[in-house]
C-alpha cells in the first residue's frame, strides 16, 4: 500500500496573481514541518491540494500531527494511493478496509471525480466500491443518511486516492507570507494565544520577555521561554528576547505617581519593543490584550500605551472574554505551562488603586522626570536573545 497524506489549502486558493507567492511559502512550511519526522518525504501539489508521500521507514503518524499545525491548510487526510483503474482502486479497497471501516456497523461510499475523462461516473464508482466492501463484510449494511463510516474515492488528474475523510487543518494563511511581529510575552494565558491567532494570519512571530531581576526569578524565564517553544509547533522558529527592566521599574517606584505605575511601565515595553522590531525586521507588534479585562486594558489606558509605540499594534485577543482566550489555549497547548505560578514583572509593583482613566498628559508630565531615552537604551544593552524551533 502507498500511504499518502493528502493537505486540503484553505484560503489562499482564492487570491488572485498572488496566489503562486502564497503556495510556494506553504510548501516550504510544510517541508520544514515534515523535518519533524523520521524519514523521506516528497510533495507534489495539483488542484489546490499538496500530497505528501512518505519513503519507505518514513515515520507517517508524525508526519500527520505536525502536519496538522501547519497554518494554510484547511483539511488533513491520510489515506492510500492507487492507479486510476476501477480494478486497482477497487483492490486498493480491499487491502484496507480494515483502516477504513474500523468498527463501523454502517458505511456509505462517496467519489469526487475531477478527473471528467475517467470512464465511470461517480454513481458508478460508489456502487462498485461498495459492493466490494459488502462482499468482504456482509455484516455491514449501507447507510447514506446517518453512516458511521464514509469512504471517500478521489479520482484526480494523475492517480486515485481512496480514505476514510479528512480532520481540519489549522487553517489561516501560511506563516510568513504576511511579514513578521513582535511578540510581547509575558507568560501569562493571553499572549500566547495572541501570538497563535497571528501567526495563523500570516506573520512570521519573534518574541520578547521583560524581566526583573531579582524581582523574577528564573523559574519565571524557563516558563515563558517553554511557551515560546511550544509556539513554534505552531509557528516555526522563534527567536525570544529576555530583556531586563529592573532599572526601569525602580525608577517608576522611586519617582513616580503610584496609580500611574503599571501604564508607565507597559509604555517602557512598548517603546523596547518597538525598537527591537524595527532591529530585527518586524513591522507590529502583538500582545494579549483584552478590552476591559484588567485597568491597564481599558480604552485610555490602551491609546495611552500604544502613543508609546512607533508601530502598528495588532491586539488579536481584543474582543475575546476570559473563557474563549483559556479555551483557545488549551487548544494550542500553552494553558498548563500558562498558570504554573510564577509572577511577571507587572504584577511586581502593581499599584492598589491603578488609573482606569489616564490623561496622556499627565502620564507625559510623569516620563519628564525620568531619564526616557536613556533607561531604554541601557534595558536594550541587557537583551538576551535566544534561538527556538
Amino acid at each position: 500500500m502507498k500511504e499518502i497524506i493528502l493537505l486540503k489549502y484553505g484560503e489562499i486558493v482564492l487570491k488572485g496573481l498572488n496566489r503562486s507567492y502564497f503556495n510556494s511559502v506553504l510548501e516550504a512550511r510544510v517541508k520544514r514541518a515534515l523535518r519533524g519526522a523520521e524519514g523521506e518525504f516528497t510533495c507534489d501539489y495539483a488542484q489546490s491540494t499538496l500530497c505528501v508521500r512518505g519513503a519507505e521507514g518514513a515515520d507517517i503518524d508524525t508526519a500527520f500531527e505536525k502536519l496538522k499545525k501547519v497554518f494554510g491548510i484547511a483539511s488533513v487526510c491520510r489515506g492510500a494511493e492507487c492507479e486510476k483503474d476501477i480494478d486497482d482502486i477497487r483492490r486498493t479497497l480491499a487491502e484496507n478496509i480494515g483502516t477504513l471501516l474500523g468498527s463501523a456497523r454502517s458505511f456509505k461510499c462517496e467519489a469526487k471525480r475531477s478527473d471528467k475523462k475517467f470512464p465511470l461516473k461517480s454513481p458508478e464508482i460508489c456502487a462498485l466500491c461498495g459492493e466490494t466492501v459488502l462482499s468482504l463484510r456482509p455484516d455491514m449494511r449501507v447507510d447514506v443518511q446517518n453512516p458511521e463510516a464514509v469512504i471517500i474515492i478521489e479520482v484526480r488528474d494523475r492517480a486515485a486516492f481512496i480514505h476514510a475523510g479528512a480532520e481540519h487543518g489549522a487553517g489561516g494563511v501560511p506563516v510568513g507570507s504576511s511579514g513578521r511581529g513582535m511578540l510581547m510575552l509575558s507568560g501569562g494565558i493571553d499572549s500566547p494565544v495572541a501570538g497563535h491567532m497571528m501567526a495563523r494570519r500570516g506573520l512570521a512571530v519573534d518574541a520578547v520577555y521583560f524581566e526583573t531581576p531579582p524581582y523574577t526569578g528564573i523559574a519565571a524565564a524557563e516558563k515563558v521561554q517553554h511557551l515560546a517553544e511550544i509556539l513554534t509547533d505552531w509557528c516555526g522558529e522563534i527567536y525570544l528576547h529576555n530583556i531586563s527592566l529592573t532599572e526601569v521599574q525602580e525608577a517608576i517606584a522611586a519617582n513616580c505617581r503610584e496609580k500611574l505605575f503599571t501604564l508607565l511601565l507597559r509604555r517602557f515595553m512598548v517603546r523596547c519593543a518597538t525598537a527591537l522590531a524595527q532591529k530585527y525586521g518586524a513591522g507590529c507588534l502583538i500582545t494579549g490584550e483584552s478590552l476591559g479585562q484588567v485597568a491597564s486594558q481599558t480604552l485610555p489606558s490602551l491609546a495611552v500605551t500604544e502613543q508609546a509605540a512607533g508601530l502598528p499594534v495588532m491586539r488579536p485577543c481584543i474582543g475575546l472574554d476570559k473563557e474563549e482566550i483559556v479555551a483557545r489555549a488549551r487548544e494550542i497547548g500553552t494553558f498548563e505551562t500558562s498558570v504554573l505560578p510564577y509572577d511577571d514583572c507587572c504584577v511586581m509593583f502593581t499599584p492598589k488603586h491603578p488609573d482606569t482613566r489616564p490623561d496622556i498628559n499627565e502620564i507625559l508630565a510623569e516620563e519628564a522626570k525620568l531619564d526616557v531615552e536613556g533607561l531604554v537604551e541601557r534595558a536594550l544593552a541587557t537583551d538576551r536573545r535566544v534561538h527556538l524551533g
